[in-house]
């Protein structure tokens, strides 16, 4: 049964990922394996902070195991997923050699716990994604937050030895081709991706009025200069390098032109965006909606500013057939082309936003990656970055 979790300041419900749903199906497993009683909910913390309480179905106990699932519940997101069950697996080993875990591909996600991808998980076939070619598409912050649910129960049982939770889900290699996952080497089934463990709606509507309205509220408030940031990627940037307050900051999600041409019909005098060059790099090439729904050019730029800078064909055909930007960087910085491909880019971003912004709006970004940090900086990025934090200053009395 699905449960409403809260509504966003839109007034649409909000849902839980597949990851979060795997990690609660992991943990009443281990409790009814370890307690030996059918349990019905499970309590789990996402990493947004967000209390879950979740109803436990299709328990099957054997004298080996217990598998439970727990549904997935999307709220208002068009998500092919919502409904699907997630089903979690545990079992008592007494031990996982090496080759085991080399030969089944499974994650040893603490000394006592290994988790394994069965139906309906989808297979890394290429590089460049966080897990090992092969592996399920499981990512590192999921199976941290499974590590977690499960080693919570087995330290409350105090129960000292050895866990193996295999996550499948029916039907999931079917409902994966109607998502981006083939296009992005991912075979066989879904992927358990997610930061938050949150699904966030994202009507067009609601989103775009949801940045007109912040920005609205930092004007009437006096600020007329403020940072934008697509989403989490951005904000943990901006707080964590920069140092930011993330009050005069306006979450922006794919649409940069309606941001932009909201600055301008409010009159504020600057916006600077911070965005991960996945993707703030389509801005080179004119896309002002980065939904990859929209348009997805990010190798096709990369490669072609490659090209601009005296990258060979080898290396062009190299950056064309990486599945990420990750890829893509690493592969320009091992031929030395990183830097001035980087500047490249960010003169056609520039280009690019200021001749959407107009004269009247000062305008600029600043790009980055997980891995390399910042990347790059449009010409007016520092002076810019400099008068909003000192007008900041200036408002707070600092």
């Amino acid at each position: 049964m699905k449960q409403e979790i809260g509504r966003n300041r839109s007034g649409l419900r909000l849902g839980y990922t597949t990851g979060s749903c795997a990690a609660a199906a992991a943990k009443a497993a281990v409790a009814m394996l370890l307690k030996e009683e059918e349990i019905t909910h499970v309590k789990l913390i996402t990493p947004k902070g967000i209390e879950l309480y979740l109803e436990v179905e299709s328990t099957i106990r054997t004298a080996d195991y217990v598998q439970c699932a727990v549904e997935k519940y999307s709220g208002d997101d068009p998500d092919v997923t919502d409904g699907m069950k997630v089903y979690a697996k545990a079992e008592k080993i007494e031990s996982f050699l090496k080759e085991e875990e080399a030969e089944e591909r499974c994650f040893e996600i603490k000394d006592h716990i290994v988790l394994a991808g069965g139906e309906g998980i989808g297979r890394v076939t290429k590089a460049g994604l966080e897990q090992q070619t092969g592996f399920p598409a499981i990512n590192k912050i999921r199976r941290r937050m499974i590590a977690d649910a499960v080693d919570e129960e087995c330290r409350q049982y105090k129960y000292g030895g050895k866990i193996k939770i295999t996550l499948s889900i029916p039907g999931g290699e079917k409902i994966a081709k109607k998502t981006f996952n083939p296009r992005l080497g991912i075979v066989g089934g879904l992927s358990v991706l997610g930061t938050t463990g949150i699904v966030e709606p994202m009507s067009e509507k609601a989103l775009t009025d949801t940045i007109w309205l912040e920005m609205k509220m930092l004007k009437e408030t006096g600020y007329d200069r403020c940072y934008v940031v697509p989403g989490n990627y951005g904000m943990d940037f901006l707080r964590e390098e920069l140092g930011v307050d993330e009050e005069v900051t306006v979450k922006c999600s794919n649409y940069i032109g309606d941001t932009i041409d909201d600055a301008k019909l409010l009159g504020m005098k600057g916006i600077l965006f911070i965005g991960h060059i996945g993707k703030f790099v389509k801005l080179a090439a004119g896309v002002m909606n980065t939904h990859s729904r929209q348009a997805d050019c990010r190798m096709e730029v990369l490669a072609v500013h490659a090209a601009l800078e005296g990258a060979d064909s080898h290396t062009v055909r190299s950056v064309m057939d990486c599945v990420n930007t990750s890829e893509a960087l690493r592969v320009l910085k091992e031929c030395g082309l990183l830097e001035k491909v980087m500047e490249s880019v960010m003169e056609r971003i520039e280009f690019y936003l200021t001749n959407r912004a107009g004269e009247a709006l000062d305008i600029a970004a600043v790009v980055f990656s997980n891995e390399e940090g910042v990347l790059g900086k449009t010409s007016k990025a520092d002076s810019l970055f400099e008068q909003t934090s000192r007008f900041v200053r200036q408002k707070k009395g600092r």
